[in-house]
């Protein structure tokens, strides 16, 4: 689950807009949405790049070289 710049933009701007004069019940409930988008979108990406590491042990390399 990928998040489009829009949504980026839009949590954005609630954070301005909860600075500014705090949000109604409508745009609380629209940031939660957008932040569980955000954070789910965050994680996919974590595991992705983590399942994407191999670890090389350089020493058990050598010793079969050689």
């Amino acid at each position: 689950m990928a998040i489009t710049k829009e949504q980026i933009d839009r949590i954005n701007e609630l954070a301005h807009l909860a600075k500014e004069r705090g949000l109604s019940e409508e745009e609380l409930a629209e940031r939660d949405e957008l932040r569980k988008a955000y954070i789910a979108a965050f994680r996919e990406n974590l595991k992705a790049q983590l399942d994407a590491i191999e670890i090389v042990d350089t020493e058990s390399l050598k010793h079969r070289v050689n």
